[in-house]
């Protein structure tokens, strides 16, 4: 990382709003991590650039979606059944969901062409979309500054084991409660 802004400059931004486009969480979590501790970026221009990125990221999967949507789930195994997922919390959550769901890893680009299959017009879908990317891009671009400066400070090893213990703990305890939805659902 360190590597590619040393080398690329300013460029590098477009590489973050490349990345983001289409996913981008560990990249803007790093980059950030890297202004902190050796000054190689600039906050404020990895935010925007990540931002903008992300935003056309998912209206495009949007706009795929609007067009495309009911042919390209079909094509997909387990498309169908995601997309419903992601449909019903349209249905149920609306408003919030369409500003939460890029906070939930793995989430985005199915929620983006579920919400281009749904009824939610498309100046709405921008909008929202808009105010999301922003929450987003400002949420991680802030965590991994933090966390840089948590390494500066403590060491890259203690911080480290503790944000892979984090990690581990929530993979064990999604992992428990998925067995514990399942045995509820056959019982």
């Amino acid at each position: 990382m360190a590597e590619l802004w040393a080398e690329w400059g300013n460029l590098s931004y477009l590489v973050a709003a490349f990345w983001a486009f289409f996913e981008g969480e560990t990249f803007v979590l790093f980059a950030a991590a890297l202004g902190r501790t050796q000054g190689l970026v600039d906050p404020w221009i990895l935010m925007f650039s990540v931002w903008f990125g992300s935003f056309l990221g998912d209206q495009l999967w949007f706009t795929l979606g609007r067009r495309y949507g009911t042919r390209m789930v079909k094509r997909v195994p387990s498309g169908e059944k995601r997309i419903g997922t992601a449909l019903r919390m349209i249905e149920k959550y609306g408003t919030l969901f369409i500003l939460s769901f890029r906070l939930v890893y793995g989430v985005r680009n199915i929620a983006s062409i579920a919400c281009g299959l749904s009824n939610i017009s498309r100046l709405r879908f921008a909008l929202l979309n808009f105010i999301a990317a922003g929450i987003w891009a400002a949420s991680f671009v802030a965590a991994g500054w933090f966390v840089g400066a948590a390494m500066a400070e403590h060491g890259f090893l203690l911080v480290g084991g503790i944000l892979l213990g984090l990690v581990v703990l929530f993979f064990v305890g999604r992992a428990i409660w998925q067995r514990r939805r399942a045995a509820t659902v056959t019982t």
